[in-house]
């Protein structure tokens, strides 16, 4: 017992004296030394014959011994483990300690040979970790059985704690000492062989890579100055070669992008004009700097300018001047096959994207992306859908380590990533994509008319995110637009659009659509939409912030000029074809206060003298809970109700969708999102107005038989779901439909509803 008390009392002495640990992190030579000390002092404390650290390889995704006192010391950096297995692992994999008497009897228990751990049967490990970020694992031995107690597990997580600072940088830089070993490109390529992501935008690439970094290093740095021109002369021809070719990007853009008509490369042009900015390159040249130099010298001053500014759209301008020397730069080069347009024709690899970005590699004709983190919903997501550009997203930092060119093949219909892909791989791919493309050539308009096996009219509407889907959309027969998002030509350009402007590209839309009824939906910003140009609205949790109707009431100016382009667009529009709706309503005030704008824009217009659509629906976006318990007095106020399922989904779980540590809880088959589904379906009929779903739920195989029988009979999706979506319908009958949602309605469990759902779609994959 007084052994016991003496070792409590160590305990305590270590919580209390920092000196130690200052000493420890100061005193020590090198990273193995710091290692080394830490677990030498830590097994002193605890009386422990063992003491060790483990630390997670983030690019091998294993946990490596990387100091030990008591193990055989040649066993550092040979023994590996992956998160899960054995005793580490486990610790690791559930960052919860555990405290083992016999260790060699737990079922989790791993032997290595090479650490020479046969004596110790006690075991007590504690997981190293900042909040969710797994570090690795403190781990100390004894060779008596039951050695450790409740005490010792308590100080060993608050050594722990008071480490982890120092032992997560000492990680870091391990791993950075391992990226400069030269065989590791030939590991690199191998743990990257293959790899499983998500699907956000289908579609197949074969081309090589380019790796977008954002720390500047693209400036060219890697060649020699002998590879550039020099004369002053050829730096303006340059100059001018540059302009002109972002004139030609500019114009392939708006071709295939009509709401980029305000230059999406506005502030390159700019930039370029102001002759202080290419005067102060020139007077560096004839001062005798080399021609490249004298660039990244001038494009670094404003780059550093731009960046410390304490506006978010300043800062966004910094990122624009480096785009824009890069290509000055490929300019400039003698030779400029290598580096020029450095990522047309290829596959794009970042962290992330904006709208804008990914807009201005769409003006290259990148052939596929790659992001290492976000969101299938998010809308660079949707926007690369919309622009058919395949693109995966996969939680592998270690992409953004490919060489520039690595071969890569992206299967984005299914999610998968082949690196240096083999001839076989190829084949295959390209003999299906073949197939594929006589099947799209040979395919038909739908039919107009959708109906449900007996006989149920349902009506099949589009999702439009940009007007280059409208195409598609008629092809496709269409019977109108049940969702035209708007905050696009808001989030591509650099300034506010302005009401001609939005008159214009609402217009298009209404004018390409005929005599078919378009939806508009106000503006819808917020989030991880965010606006740079409009100052003041960075928030803590901006999904929970000033966001789409909040936003639109609270910028009463943005929202009369929306308003108002959207009325004029509408002018020759016939008679109950023009439906504008209001996103994100949480209260009956809030709708009313939204169609009082749109009567005081009908009132500006009418003294302008301009014509203007009479007489719209109005509707509401029903995606907060909040608006659950109103539903029927709502019901009453609005024309129509459409249902955003991607945001009530996040608003009812408390689920961010694009956050990928938290994506397994994002479950549109949780009951309580089925119920609500039911109840505001139920509203609307009762109140006989429309109810439309056009979130991602509605093209989803297991869902569209569950709205189908809780009285659902519009549906607006993503115009290449459009044909699976009617498809899918034409097999159902609707009292088939109405007995499996009951089913579903009932069951009050997840693991429940999703049997269920696996039933039902074995059974129309069996049928089909």
């Amino acid at each position: 017992m007084m052994q016991s008390r003496n070792r409590n009392r160590d305990h305590l002495n270590l919580l209390c004296d920092i000196g130690e640990l200052a000493n420890l992190i100061i005193g020590s030579t090198d990273i193995q030394g710091f290692l080394q000390q830490t677990v030498e002092m830590v097994a002193h404390h605890l009386n422990a014959n063992v003491g060790s650290i483990y630390l997670y390889d983030d690019t091998t995704r294993d946990l490596v011994l990387q100091a030990t006192v008591g193990l055989n010391p040649s066993a550092v950096g040979q023994v590996r483990m992956k998160s899960g297995e054995g005793l580490v692992g486990k610790i690791f994999e559930s960052l919860k300690p555990i405290c083992e008497g016999r260790a060699s009897s737990h079922p989790n228990f791993k032997y290595f040979e090479e650490a020479d751990e046969d004596p110790f049967e006690s075991f007590l490990a504690v997981p190293i970790h900042r909040g969710k970020e797994k570090i690795g694992v403190l781990v100390v031995q004894h060779e008596h059985p039951d050695y450790f107690d409740e005490i010792d597990v308590m100080a060993m997580r608050a050594i722990a704690s008071q480490l982890t600072g120092a032992i997560e940088n000492a990680r870091l830089m391990i791993d950075q000492n391992h990226k400069t070993v030269p065989s590791r490109g030939d590991d690199l390529m191998e743990r990257l062989r293959f790899i499983k992501g998500k699907t956000a935008s289908g579609g197949f690439a074969h081309a090589p890579v380019t790796v977008l970094k954002a720390d500047g290093e693209s400036l060219l740095s890697h060649r020699p100055d002998s590879e550039f021109v020099s004369a002053p002369q050829d730096f303006l021809k340059a100059v001018e070669s540059t302009k002109q070719q972002l004139t030609d990007l500019q114009d392939r853009l708006a071709q295939r992008l009509p709401e980029s008509a305000s230059l999406i490369f506005e502030a390159h042009f700019m930039i370029l004009k102001d002759a202080r900015f290419v005067d102060a390159m020139l007077t560096k040249i004839e001062q005798g700097v080399s021609v490249p130099e004298a660039v990244r010298d001038v494009a670094g001053h404003y780059m550093a300018l731009f960046s410390s500014a304490p506006s978010a759209y300043l800062k966004e301008k910094a990122q624009d001047i480096e785009d824009l020397a890069r290509r000055l730069l490929n300019n400039l080069c003698k030779n400029t096959s290598e580096d020029t347009d450095h990522t047309e024709g290829r596959i794009v690899i970042a962290r992330q994207l904006l709208p804008s970005d990914l807009l201005k590699l769409a003006s290259e004709d990148i052939k596929g992306i790659v992001l290492v983190s976000g969101g299938v919903t998010s809308h660079v997501a949707i926007i690369a859908r919309s622009l058919k550009i395949p693109m995966v997203i996969a939680e592998r930092s270690d992409l953004m380590e490919l060489p520039d060119g690595t071969p890569m093949l992206l299967d984005a219909d299914i999610g998968s990533i082949h690196t240096r892909p083999s001839e076989t791989i190829v084949q295959r791919f390209e003999i299906r994509n073949q197939t594929q493309k006589a099947e799209d050539e040979a395919t038909r308009p739908m039919p107009a008319q959708t109906k449900t096996r007996d006989g149920e009219s349902v009506k099949l509407l589009a999702n439009i995110n940009l007007l280059s889907e409208i195409k598609l959309a008629k092809d496709l027969n269409v019977e109108g637009v049940g969702l035209y998002r708007t905050e696009f030509p808001f989030l591509v350009r650099s300034n506010l659009p302005s009401e001609e402007e939005q008159y214009l590209v609402y217009k298009r839309l209404c004018d390409e659509m005929g005599d078919r009824e378009v939806t508009i939906r106000t503006l819808d910003i917020g989030g991880e939409k965010l606006l740079p140009y409009i100052e003041g609205i960075k928030e803590a949790n901006p999904e929970l912030g000033l966001r789409s109707i909040r936003f639109s009431l609270h910028h009463r100016e943005v929202f009369l000029q929306q308003l108002r382009a959207i009325l004029r667009a509408g002018a020759g529009v016939g008679a109950g074809k023009l439906k504008i709706v209001f996103p994100m309503i949480s209260a009956i005030d809030e709708f009313r206060q939204a169609r009082h704008a749109i009567e005081e824009a009908m009132v500006d217009l009418a003294r302008k003298k301009l014509p203007f659509y009479p007489a719209p629906a109005l509707g509401a976006m029903i995606e907060l809970p909040a608006a659950l318990d109103i539903i029927h007095e709502l019901a009453k106020e609005a024309d129509f109700f459409s249902i955003g399922t991607n945001d009530l989904i996040q608003y009812m779980l408390a689920v961010d969708r694009t956050n990928e540590r938290v994506a397994a809880y994002y479950q549109p088959y949780h009951p309580s999102v089925l119920r609500s589904l039911h109840r505001i379906i139920q509203a609307a009929v009762k109140a006989e107005i429309e109810v439309t779903v056009c979130g991602e739920m509605g093209h989803e195989p297991e869902f569209i038989p569950f709205f189908i029988g809780v009285c659902l009979r519009t549906f607006s999706v993503d115009p290449h779901f459009l044909r699976y979506v009617q498809e899918t319908i034409v097999d159902l009958s609707v009292s088939d439909a109405s007995a499996y949602a009951k089913t579903l309605l009932a069951e009050p469990t997840l693991e429940g509803i999703q049997k269920l759902l696996r039933s039902q779609t074995e059974r129309h994959r069996h049928v089909s």
